[in-house]
């Protein structure tokens, strides 16, 4: 099913829990596309050994599908001021769990212990937030399953943009109650926004 080398065939392996993908992850430094974007294959994304949300979501969904589960990515959609999030998902007893390659201290990886999708997506919601302290989180997709496109992208040379742009056209669900308005949300304090200024890796930018 994987036309993998024997370097990746014998990371995969080893690789062969949530827990253990997001700690690879983690090692992973951050893809700043300081000199171009980017939407790298999983191979291109371990040739370059760096990688930003969608690009580590790709991986970390290819390495479950590798150990027998379904390759399943939630976007998080966000105003336009700030940007999306995508996540790669996975279940255990029944309950959703998250595997997230982010820079910050928030938007991290969750336990599986979320009985439903929207539950699993407010736990993201008090974590999203500009440096003014304005809350973003608008809406998040329906599990999108990377299955129908067949293996062939996993090794590819060449960006998935294609991949990247269909996640983004799949119905979205919103996230604020229809009778709640934006304006009423209380932003986030100093405290929450100091912290979610903690990053894993330093831009050289």
């Amino acid at each position: 099913m994987f036309v993998l080398s024997k370097e990746e065939k014998k990371l995969f392996k080893k690789l062969s829990t949530p827990a253990k993908i997001q700690d690879f992850l983690n090692s992973i430094p951050y893809n700043f596309e300081e000199d171009i974007e980017t939407c790298r294959s999983p191979r291109e994304v371990l040739l370059h050994h760096k990688a930003h949300c969608l690009e580590g979501a790709f991986l970390a969904a290819v390495i479950l599908w590798y150990h027998g589960e379904k390759p399943l990515l939630l976007d998080l959609r966000s105003t336009k001021k700030d940007l999306d999030h995508v996540v790669a998902l996975f279940k255990r007893n029944g309950h959703f769990g998250a595997i997230s390659k982010t820079n910050h201290a928030v938007l991290r990886y969750r336990e599986p212990i979320y009985r439903t999708l929207r539950e699993l997506v407010l736990s993201y919601f008090h974590e999203y937030f500009l440096d003014d302290g304005a809350k973003t989180l608008r809406e998040y997709s329906k599990p999108f399953n990377l299955d129908k496109y067949g293996t062939d992208w996993i090794t590819a040379s060449e960006d998935l943009w294609e991949m990247g742009a269909d996640l983004d056209d799949v119905p979205h669900m919103t996230v604020l109650p229809v009778t709640m308005k934006s304006t009423s949300l209380r932003n986030a304090d100093r405290v929450e926004i100091e912290a979610g200024k903690i990053v894993e890796y330093p831009s050289s930018a």
